[in-house]
């Protein structure tokens, strides 16, 4: 495993979203960065906030794009453009219909499925790029036709408690993720389950 110089955060911008199940991933990447006492500050350049985090000194990049979801490969492009940074040394967490509310995977590479967000990362670099995914569980509506509502909706109080403990459950994990060690945190957070 490469070790990581870029961790994302998918999101759309804007208050009216600050709290919708898409942005699950910017939950994380904000929560990561309070963690190691830094602040997300807009970058234009970047098309989005911006953080840098050290970890037994290896500088780790934080970014949360202030671009719409589907057009969330222009801020990882641009970063990783001007950093020199390979797909696979990129995190992106996102939200994940696949995965219930308390549960959260990371995996390398895979079909980016019917998410707008990872399938525009992919496209910024064609050659079917393989970057990390942390999978932050949302639930699934039950029906195709209400997935986008669904996800542009805020979870239920009860659902945001068990993502909330599942993006935590994350944070645990990510020290062991930026020490190369991918097995090691994926056994680790793929073991745990939320509680109500």
């Amino acid at each position: 495993m490469k070790k990581l110089k870029l961790i994302v955060g998918l999101a759309n911008p804007g208050m009216e979203y600050a709290k919708t199940r898409h942005n699950a991933g910017a939950w994380y990447v904000n929560l990561l960065a309070q963690r190691y006492h830094q602040k997300l500050n807009k970058e234009n350049q970047f098309f989005g906030y911006t953080a840098q985090i050290n970890f037994e000194g290896n500088n780790v990049h934080l970014l949360v794009p202030t671009t719409f979801m589907n057009l969330s490969g222009k801020a990882v492009r641009a970063m990783t453009r001007f950093y020199r940074i390979n797909p696979n040394e990129i995190l992106v967490a996102h939200d994940e219909l696949d995965l219930s509310p308390g549960i959260a995977k990371i995996k390398f590479g895979g079909s980016v499925g019917s998410h707008n967000g990872l399938r525009d990362i992919k496209n910024q670099y064609g050659n079917n790029p393989q970057f990390y995914r942390l999978r932050i569980g949302i639930g699934h509506p039950g029906y195709k036709s209400e997935v986008a509502s669904f996800v542009l909706s805020r979870p239920s109080i009860s659902e945001k408690n068990m993502i909330d403990k599942a993006i935590e459950a994350s944070l645990n994990c990510s020290e062991i993720l930026m020490k190369n060690a991918l097995q090691h945190a994926a056994f680790r957070l793929h073991s745990f389950k939320a509680h109500d």
